[in-house]
């Protein structure tokens, strides 16, 4: 496989994040065209791009569940209070498929604000979604909340006046990491494995920055571009390096590929931790058979966090159990972070008890709320670090799969359930 050149974090995320808003929106209005003045209406309106399908559409598996029932949560008694129009006004929200494309984001960002002249955006999963919805409400001046989005990939894309940010840090990730790891006797020599994307990129200067110091010896391949589709060059340094710890961030489809292929080759670390991909039990499921058991990767949220819904009162488990109760299918860490969204939206409004758009925006940057996610407070940079630790995934009870918290990293009020058990162990290798 032929090595790419790697491009810089702030290279990509200007890429895919400016550069691709910057053409939804041209391709809509003239530069000097602004958003009209909403007309009075009898409701708020929230302007929702997400990826319903392409490669990250696995974020978005909770909708239309999540937001009906937090849009019910929030109207629950009548709507929220605006004291400019003497009355409570309901919210409501216009969901739009970004099909995982950067670009598509832009320009439906464009249109939510030049069209449909919403009140607030808000946004959800990975920096393709995300980078460039933000730098349109950047450039209109419309508030604009994101979860499910790394502070770091965020932060690129800065700095933020109109734009927030309510998420975790890889750097979290990493603490939450080295501890799990510490629970496997390992030669501590990890394989890099991450895809040139913002994502991928900032995974890959994470472990730089906190593996090596902590005693780790990283071989990085370099970058590999998405749907690569034959990993062999890669193991088979792996294998010559003696890898014990594969360490990865990329797609479902791309880690199905190189998972299975390892397999094949006879490549079965003592550890997997895949950033990501393996946020999803469907895509535990979908590498086949048992291959999912034993890997790993970030808890972003878990039934099991003790958080509750300041809307609700409703604890983590709660909240999962009714979406497993509704759905028959099994939770997803997007829903904490995609309900918390929510949550900011009505504490801002509730705050604010206007829609005038600047007054928003101080009511975003003055927020300090406990959500069902964790403490969200956002700092000067428009970022609120929420908690995270490290999750290991075994055989189910109910489903195929659950994931078990082993690691808590920097967030000691994170109740861990266990501790990281080597794949070896688990499939009885010696």
């Amino acid at each position: 496989m032929e090595k790419k050149r790697d491009i810089s974090r702030r290279e990509f995320i200007k890429m895919v994040g400016f550069t691709t808003a910057a053409v939804g929106v041209s391709a809509v209005v003239p530069k000097f065209l602004k958003p009209a003045q909403a007309a009075v209406r009898d409701h708020i309106l929230i302007g929702r791009p997400l990826p319903l399908t392409g490669p990250v559409s696995a974020f978005t598996t909770i909708t239309p569940w999540l937001d009906n029932k937090a849009i019910a949560d929030m109207n629950k008694d009548g709507g929220i209070y605006i004291k400019e129009a003497g009355k409570k006004l309901p919210v409501r929200v216009k969901t739009v498929d970004t099909e995982s494309d950067p670009t598509k984001a832009g320009d439906i960002a464009s249109k939510l604000v030049l069209n449909d002249n919403i009140d607030i955006m808000y946004v959800s999963a990975t920096p393709a979604t995300v980078s460039p919805v933000a730098a349109v409400c950047e450039r209109f001046k419309i508030p604009c909340v994101s979860t499910m989005m790394p502070v770091e990939m965020f932060l690129l894309g800065g700095p933020f006046t109109w734009a927030f940010d309510a998420s975790f840090s890889v750097g979290d990730y990493n603490a939450s990491f080295l501890q799990m790891w510490n629970d496997v006797k390992t030669n501590k020599t990890v394989g890099l494995l991450a895809q040139n994307d913002p994502d991928g990129v900032a995974w890959a200067d994470g472990a730089q920055h906190d593996l090596e110091p902590a005693g780790y010896k990283v071989i990085d391949t370099g970058r590999f571009p998405a749907g690569t589709m034959d990993y062999g060059t890669i193991i088979s340094g792996w294998k010559k390096e003696n890898v014990e710890i594969m360490f990865a961030n990329m797609s479902p489809p791309d880690f199905t590929r190189v998972w299975r292929q390892a397999f094949r080759e006879n490549f079965i670390p003592k550890i997997s931790t895949v950033g990501r991909a393996l946020l999803f039990p469907a895509a535990v499921e979908a590498v086949g058979g048992d291959l999912g058991l034993g890997t790993s990767t970030e808890a972003v949220w878990h039934p099991s966090y003790p958080f509750k819904s300041s809307l609700t009162g409703e604890t983590a488990k709660e909240l999962s159990e009714s979406y497993e109760a509704a759905s028959g299918k099994q939770w997803t860490a997007p829903l904490g972070g995609c309900y918390s969204g929510y949550e900011i939206v009505a504490d801002v409004l509730k705050r604010a008890q206007t829609l005038d758009k600047e007054t928003l925006r101080k009511a975003f940057a003055g927020t300090n709320l406990n959500t069902i996610q964790g403490p969200t407070k956002f700092n000067d940079k428009n970022v609120a670090v929420t908690p995270s630790g490290g999750l290991q995934w075994v055989k189910g009870k109910k489903f195929p799969y659950q994931c078990v918290l082993v690691a808590n990293g920097n967030y000691k009020m994170l109740p861990t359930e266990g501790r990281l058990i080597s794949i070896h162990e688990l499939r009885g290798m010696k």
